[in-house]
């Protein structure tokens, strides 16, 4: 018969977190402190420890995200999935909020009349909102495209959260974001999704205001 730990609802996170850094020292992972809390939040929500070898982090980018998070800056998603996984009264506390513009009627039917995407025509969307953006794409490798196309035209998000998941130009579209002169979050390879963008960004928020691991 399983035999279960017990753990009071409130320690669950915590010592989940525990568990992930001793597995992680067990592994002889060693990750940089700034950067621990963000990548074993992804471990957490995805009890895949791939991430702590993938994730890749421009120079400078957590900086860049607390700036942008702390000037009240929105997010962006392609997935209204992200949209929900993202802690929006931490954001709110900056004088940010959370967007996603997938469903939205007028963004399918341009699509449709423009023989694109959806999710292109919605990072169209996020360029005009014209106030300091994190795009946190985790589904949709067009997006990522889009997004690179939009910066080679000027436009300048303060940072771009590029995991996408799956397998028809997924890869692609992240090695493009690498190249592109922009604060990138990105995990190589065909792993990521939206629960994984949404941890990113939550990483960060519980980083800056201290409210979570």
């Amino acid at each position: 018969m399983p035999v279960f730990e017990h753990v009071r609802p409130e320690d669950i996170e915590k010592t989940s977190f525990s568990i992930i850094a001793q597995e992680l020292s067990r592994m002889g992972k060693h990750i940089p402190p700034e950067l621990a809390p963000l990548v074993m939040r992804v471990i957490h929500t995805t009890a895949d420890f791939d991430y702590a070898d993938t994730l890749v982090f421009s120079p400078g980018v957590l900086a860049a995200v607390r700036e942008a998070f702390l000037s009240g800056a929105d997010i962006v998603t392609d997935t209204n999935m992200a949209r929900a996984g993202i802690n929006k009264q931490s954001l709110a506390r900056f004088g940010g909020q959370v967007h996603c513009f997938m469903a939205d009627a007028d963004v399918a039917e341009e699509a449709k009349a423009r023989g694109t995407t959806r999710a292109a025509v919605s990072m169209e969307r996020a360029a005009a909102i014209g106030r300091p953006l994190i795009c946190a794409v985790g589904n949709a490798p067009t997006a990522l495209v889009e997004l690179c196309r939009l910066i080679d035209g000027g436009f300048l998000p303060a940072c771009v959260i590029g995991v996408p998941v799956g397998f028809v130009n997924v890869v692609a579209a992240k090695e493009l974001l690498m190249e592109k002169n922009v604060p990138f979050i990105v995990n190589k390879g065909r792993k990521g999704g939206s629960a994984v963008a949404a941890a990113i960004c939550n990483a960060v928020l519980y980083m800056i205001d201290g409210s979570r691991q």
